[in-house]
């Protein structure tokens, strides 16, 4: 840990903002190779923990598949005019003084309505974040006001994977789960939501508005052929993931609805992209369609700002992000593999003592493991796992226990540059994880929250002595100690 703590921070002195297309890599590579070394000087062989790493990487390789998949799915939006579509008539529609408010709030209600803060910051999340650069606001600010949205929607949704996970780790009702969320979940995102608006009143854009604003509509218009049509693949999207598809698969249609869109309605932008015009047309929409599917749309609109932009998607600009996700889930695959996870957590559940101190253990401790594992449902899991005897020993519902996982393990996962949500969230919209990590004010005031109620003993729900939860969830545990 001290090895990989000290080559991360040489790493962000180094390269900065570069830090995650490489450096980050072989930082944790290298921790994992010394932590394979101390576990063969305890014994194991090296064909022990190789197994335990490919074991490792391959639990997430269901997110690498999205990523690949969102590549695609964001070159096909941008060809297909979808995302400038979407950034047209929000430039219009939405106030540069609410705008970071409005961000957090319509991320939260697609979140819930799809079940995963994935689907809605590669949707959603994308066209919002270039609404901000064309308003001249602060990326940061902007991309962890939609994270905070998608995570608050998400955490609530009976639909997502970590919402269902928890409860079913430590055999917690899923909607009991759900319904005592809330306790600490509403004063979160509105703590988060006051200060988004101040922001928003008190930022000062960097851009003219007036003249600002007019160039990059004017650039849309004259470069998409725009209209409510090209929503079509974002509503299907939508509907999919309702209704319960994978994301994946649903991601997938949605890409190729974009690319069938471009080739439908932006021929010239697919002509001009391709640059081979003395080919068949029907040719010409074949090869465009395909090239944005596996590699980087180049967005030649007459504005550098809007092609800056524009310029991105394709399944090669994850591969950086894919590759910071093998290298992290090798170093945590190792550190679980030698015992070492499980004595740091044994450590820290022995200074537990109390009711208050054994929830900020079990919240230290998935934040601990998002960093080590770079993995949220690790994190959710391990916990989960170990801690589940402990509550019930200590009279505590379990509730308790899946309530702090998911106030930990899921939201502080967006806030480690290379834990998978970390790095999916970055790649997706273009921003840097710690460039917006001090604005994600939901994702770490709802752990502080969750702290401050264990030990004061507010909402936390004793076991009855029958084994069931005192029905009474609502009232203050009045001798948390």
């Amino acid at each position: 840990m001290g090895i990989l703590i000290l080559l991360l921070i040489a790493s962000l002195n180094f390269f900065g903002e570069d830090a995650s297309y490489g450096p980050n890599q072989i930082a944790l590579i290298l921790s994992a190779a010394v932590c394979a070394l101390i576990g063969i000087r305890l014994g194991f062989t090296w064909k022990q923990m190789q197994e335990a790493m490919v074991k490792g990487v391959s639990l997430s390789m269901g997110a690498i598949f999205i990523l690949l998949v969102v590549g695609s799915l964001i070159g096909t939006w941008i060809l297909g005019g979808v995302v400038p579509t979407m950034m047209y008539y929000g430039l219009q529609i939405l106030n540069p003084a609410i705008f970071y408010t409005a961000c957090c709030v319509i991320c939260a209600i697609v979140a819930i309505v799809s079940g995963s803060s994935w689907t809605t910051v590669s949707t959603i999340g994308i066209a919002l974040v270039g609404i901000a650069a064309a308003f001249g606001l602060h990326l940061g600010i902007a991309a962890g006001a939609i994270i905070s949205g998608a995570y608050f929607g998400d955490k609530l949704s009976p639909l997502s994977d970590t919402t269902n996970l928890a409860p079913a780790m430590v055999g917690a009702e899923l909607f009991t789960h759900i319904r005592h969320m809330l306790w600490t979940t509403v004063p979160s995102i509105t703590v988060a939501l006051i200060l988004f608006t101040i922001l928003g009143f008190a930022g000062q854009p960097a851009m003219d508005r007036s003249s600002g604003l007019e160039e990059v509509l004017r650039a849309l218009e004259n470069n998409y052929n725009l209209g409510v049509h090209l929503l079509i693949p974002v509503l299907a999207v939508l509907v999919l993931i309702y209704r319960k598809m994978p994301a994946f698969p649903a991601l997938l249609i949605g890409a190729l609805l974009g690319g069938i869109t471009a080739m439908l309605f932006q021929q010239e932008v697919v002509i001009a992209f391709v640059g081979q015009p003395e080919l068949p047309r029907i040719l010409i929409l074949l090869k465009g369609f395909w090239m944005v599917m596996f590699g980087e749309f180049v967005a030649n609109t007459g504005n550098a700002a809007l092609d800056e932009l524009l310029t991105r998607g394709g399944m090669s600009g994850m591969l950086d992000t894919i590759w910071l996700i093998i290298s992290a889930m090798m170093f945590g695959s190792a550190m679980e593999k030698t015992g070492m996870l499980r004595v740091i957590t044994q450590k820290i559940l022995g200074a537990a003592r109390s009711t208050g101190s054994l929830i900020l253990a079990t919240l230290a401790t998935a934040f601990g493991i998002n960093i080590i594992a770079g993995d949220q449902y690790i994190s959710i899991v391990i916990p989960g796992r170990m801690y589940r005897a402990e509550y019930e020993s200590r009279g505590l519902d379990p509730r308790n226990l899946s309530r702090a996982l998911e106030d930990s393990g899921t939201l502080t996962s967006a806030l480690i540059p290379w834990n998978t949500c970390g790095a999916f969230m970055a790649a997706a919209l273009g921003v840097p994880t710690l460039y917006y990590l001090p604005f994600a004010f939901f994702n770490y005031t709802n752990p502080v929250i969750s702290a401050v109620y264990g030990f004061t003993g507010f909402t936390i729900v004793p076991l009855a002595k029958d084994g069931a939860a005192d029905s009474d969830a609502g009232l203050p545990d009045h001798n948390p100690e």
